[in-house]
């Protein structure tokens, strides 16, 4: 074996290990803020001003993440169905929701000083998503499922961002 490829491998597994490393930093994260009696000025997301708590955060991630999951899979769906369930303009309104509900994660998750923003979009655009998704319901229960997933994702991204604001 050369000395380059030990080389290689050596520094492949050291960032593999710093990686991992950052990985656990952010999963304890959550518990030294529970340990703390759950006071605000201990924790970052609440000292800077923001008015909603932990576990209202972990919820509207949660939703956002069960929202991009379900108009992904809804967008499959609405194509097998075809007709006006997969018109160009219906299938673009799942990607942009599924992809802003994935950033708006993202940004709640880095706790960024713009997740209020991010969240007022996330929710226009589940508002948008489910009134498109009324129009072609019909009795098909999938779309009806889409539509109160994207109502409770808005709600809960309303409430992240009127917080702040507030």
């Amino acid at each position: 074996m050369s000395d380059s490829n030990t080389i290689d491998r050596r520094a492949f597994l050291s960032s593999g290990a710093s990686l991992i490393a950052a990985g656990v930093s952010f999963m304890i994260l959550p518990n030294a803020y529970a340990s703390s009696g759950g006071k605000s000025d201990s924790h970052p997301m609440l000292a800077q001003g923001g008015h909603h708590t932990d576990e209202e955060m972990q919820k509207c991630i949660q939703l956002c993440r069960d929202c991009h999951a379900m108009c992904t899979q809804t967008i499959a769906y609405c194509l097998k169905l075809g007709g006006h369930h997969a018109t160009p303009e219906h299938i673009r309104l799942f990607q942009d929701c599924a992809q802003m509900c994935s950033t708006n994660v993202d940004y709640m998750l880095r706790e960024s000083a713009f997740h209020d923003r991010v969240c007022r979009l996330c929710s226009d655009l589940c508002k948008q998503c489910g009134k498109n998704c009324e129009q072609v319901a019909g009795n098909d229960q999938t779309i009806k499922q889409c539509i109160e997933m994207c109502r409770r994702c808005a709600e809960s991204c309303d409430r992240m961002a009127s917080k702040v604001a507030a």
